[in-house]
């Protein structure tokens, strides 16, 4: 029997040992937009394309939120898939704040997060998730980024790109990258980076992003004058 034979079950391995129905998944993945996340010294830049059609009005479609009031996320692939996991994932750092008294550790979250994706691959019934996360906190532990990927896996990262260019992407912060980067710095890395993977003109309207640093703590999604001011500085 062929991989084919399998590539409708999510809870049979092929021959070869992979589930197939994952590996679609993070198709869906590859096939959405791109999105960066930078983890500087003294923060945390996530970035990512919002590319819509002409006649959508543009401030009722994010792609970027808040998990908490110290953690956001962005993602690339299936949004319907993405807001259910911002639901869980929400209410998963509730109930840690009720029963503990203290915020959800940014790992935590990430934890949490990437075992409700891996009970969506060992179940019947269920499909995996089309998405891919990239997490940005700041915590007692300092600025950290997570990715997490529709299998499950979760890792902290100084730097990541995920959707359809990341190949490219993350050999351009191979390069960039300094793990001695101020926020500023990154922020600028981060648009640069997604720049050279942009198809047509990038502006204010068509990316988002969002930033947590190390004194305040909070996650705060950019304004489009904001982004603008940032994007007037550089020269692309």
């Amino acid at each position: 029997m062929g991989e084919s034979s399998y590539s409708f079950s999510l809870t049979t391995f092929s021959p070869s040992g992979k589930l197939v129905q994952i590996e679609y998944a993070l198709n869906a993945v590859s096939s959405g937009s791109t999105s960066i996340g930078i983890k500087a010294k003294n923060g945390v830049v996530i970035a990512t394309e919002k590319k819509l059609p002409a006649l959508i009005d543009e401030t009722s479609v994010k792609k970027m939120h808040n998990l908490t009031d110290n953690i956001g996320m962005v993602y690339s692939g299936m949004g319907p898939d993405s807001r259910v996991l911002l639901r869980k994932g929400r209410k998963s750092a509730m109930n840690y704040g009720l029963y503990y008294k203290d915020p959800i550790p940014v790992a935590e979250l990430a934890h949490r997060l990437a075992s409700v994706m891996q009970d969506y691959t060992q179940s019947g019934g269920v499909r995996p998730f089309g998405v891919s996360l990239l997490i940005a906190g700041c915590d007692e532990r300092g600025p950290q980024l997570y990715q997490v990927d529709p299998s499950g896996s979760y890792w902290a990262w100084k730097a990541s790109a995920i959707g359809k260019n990341f190949v490219n992407a993350k050999t351009d912060l191979e390069k960039r990258y300094n793990e001695e980067m101020e926020l500023e710095d990154a922020i600028h890395t981060a648009l640069f980076t997604l720049k050279k993977g942009f198809e047509g003109e990038m502006n204010e309207k068509n990316i988002e992003v969002g930033i947590v640093d190390d004194k305040s703590r909070k996650f705060k999604v950019l304004s489009q004058a904001e982004i603008l001011d940032y994007l007037n500085e550089m020269e692309f």
